[in-house]
């Protein structure tokens, strides 16, 4: 994956929203859906794409799955532009 092209996936604030909910615990769809208040149909595709990506993990539990940042430079990311935007 090039640079730019992983940059990119943080372009997209419904991903974003993915990302900073499983950068704090490990979740299901519909805990995704509804701590960012997205429909589940949405979460699921993004959440192919991230996958995708290789920037979340998935692991099945019986019939559940649940994600995770697959990589904590994923997470850390996150904090680095958070911090740049709030200017400390």
């Amino acid at each position: 994956m090039r640079l730019s092209e992983f940059y990119g996936i943080f372009s997209d604030p419904t991903r974003v929203k993915i990302l900073s909910a499983l950068s704090i615990s490990e979740l299901c769809v519909s805990d995704i859906a509804r701590f960012c208040e997205l429909h589940q149909t949405t979460v699921s595709h993004q959440l192919r794409l991230l996958k995708g990506k290789a920037l979340v993990a998935a692991r099945r539990e019986g019939k559940i799955i649940y994600y995770s940042i697959a990589n904590p430079n994923v997470a850390k990311c996150l904090e680095v532009g958070s911090l740049y935007l709030t200017g400390k």
